[in-house]
């Protein structure tokens, strides 16, 4: 599950700067933005949600 958070993040991340790079493609750097942000905080709730279960070893 991690892996694949990973390999979203970096996606969307290669999104937002193509789309800041080239000038006419900014809507695509704004969505690439979006889901970066949305998949890093599923990712964030998913991860912290499991501290809380496993407790103190």
């Amino acid at each position: 599950m991690v892996k694949i958070i990973l390999w979203l993040l970096a996606a969307w991340l290669v999104l937002t700067l193509v789309g800041a790079v080239v000038k006419g493609l900014v809507w695509l750097a704004v969505i690439g933005g979006v889901l970066f942000l949305a998949t890093a905080a599923y990712g964030a709730i998913k991860s912290g949600g499991r501290k809380g279960i496993k407790g103190p070893r």
